[in-house]
């Protein structure tokens, strides 16, 4: 894998300003030493001069066409547009000779996420997949645990994304159209996915229960999907918009201890309330009051356990990594064919889901 050696800032034009744009890419982006945010693809007037507003300096174009238009400029490219692009997208990008980065799930399939991958080694170009809570506080706290073996060998993973949001937004995300790659099990989904096979390796077969709660959802907005590893671990995943009360985000069981946590890494409630990395102090970091507990025997809730301070969220690490990419050649953070693994999965969850069967792998 190649990268640009010129040691300038790596130029960056992202495409795409809704919330994954705005929120997570280009404030990390803009945070990243040895990255600059150059351009911002988006053709609402409104959000050009929010991305204006926020960022100076940027160069702002209204299609992505215009953008390749001038790829000579550039030195990678973000995609962070709605999921139905991502495949078109990253095919033109790479085709253009520049490296990619595209927010999860890649694409609608794994053979489609291969295929790119195969683009992209082809091209001799990075492409990478935001996999943003690899480097969630409680998950780095959880592979800590797991590297020093407090809990012994792990028997079952439960990982819970849920939330109360009893109407349903609307928008591509909750659109009942296949094309758009929406709901839950894709979303959410490709989260507790990744952080699963990351931490307990490939699946040998797949169930699901995937439901439409909400008068008016149009998509899945409450799935759970249990994993059996090939390693014997078996992941039970939540993912839900229809959680009254919500239930730990981890609880791992292992063969001396276990470890539950609750609450969310801190990192997305700041950005979206537009707080930075590198000038908001003690980033990531949470109070003693929402570590998490290891122990065995008892509640952590009555006090079982020994508190577990929560190492910081860190999700700067993701686009330092890339950017280390580039330019040393160090390894690629997300990998497409990592995230095409996921995508076995989530179609595997699909099928078991709507037939009724657990699928093998």
């Amino acid at each position: 894998m190649t990268g640009r050696t010129t040691r300038t800032p790596l130029r960056v034009g992202l495409v795409g300003y809704g919330l994954a744009g705005s929120v997570f890419h280009a404030p990390l982006i803009a945070a990243t030493e040895g990255l600059a945010l150059d351009t911002v693809v988006t053709s609402n007037p409104e959000r050009q001069d929010q991305a204006r507003a926020e960022f100076p300096d940027v160069r702002i174009a209204a299609s992505p066409d215009e953008l390749l238009d001038r790829a000579a400029e550039l030195d990678l490219i973000v995609i962070a547009s709605p999921n139905k692009t991502h495949v078109a997208l990253a095919t033109s990008a790479l085709k253009a000779g520049l490296p990619v980065v595209v927010d999860k799930p890649i694409a609608g399939t794994a053979a489609e996420a291969r295929e790119l991958a195969a683009l992209a080694e082809q091209h001799s170009l990075l492409l990478s997949v935001f996999q943003n809570r690899r480097w969630d506080n409680d998950f780095l706290t959880l592979r800590k645990l797991l590297a020093e073996g407090e809990l012994g060998d792990v028997w079952r993973f439960e990982s819970r994304f849920e939330r109360w949001r009893p109407q349903p937004k609307g928008g591509w995300r909750e659109s009942g159209d296949p094309a758009e790659i929406g709901g839950l099990l894709y979303d959410l989904g490709s989260h507790v996915v990744d952080q699963a096979l990351t931490l307990f390796g490939p699946v040998t077969s797949v169930y699901a229960e995937s439901d439409i709660r909400r008068p008016g959802a149009e998509t899945d907005d409450d799935t759970f999907i249990a994993l059996t590893h090939a390693n014997g671990v078996r992941s039970h995943l939540y993912v839900s918009a229809t959680t009254a009360q919500l239930g730990p985000r981890f609880r791992v069981l292992g063969s001396k201890a276990g470890y539950v946590k609750y609450g969310l890494d801190p990192q997305e409630a700041d950005l979206r309330d537009g707080k930075r990395p590198g000038t908001t102090p003690s980033w990531g970091e949470e109070p003693e009051s929402l570590y998490g507990r290891v122990g065995s025997g008892e509640s952590p809730l009555t006090g079982g356990g020994r508190p577990e301070p929560t190492l910081p969220g860190d999700y700067p690490a993701y686009y330092a990594a890339v950017a280390a990419a580039l330019r040393d050649g160090a390894p690629n953070p997300v990998t497409a064919l990592e995230a095409a693994a996921a995508l076995d999965v989530l179609e595997a969850a699909r099928r078991s889901a709507r037939d009724g069967v657990t699928v093998t792998l």
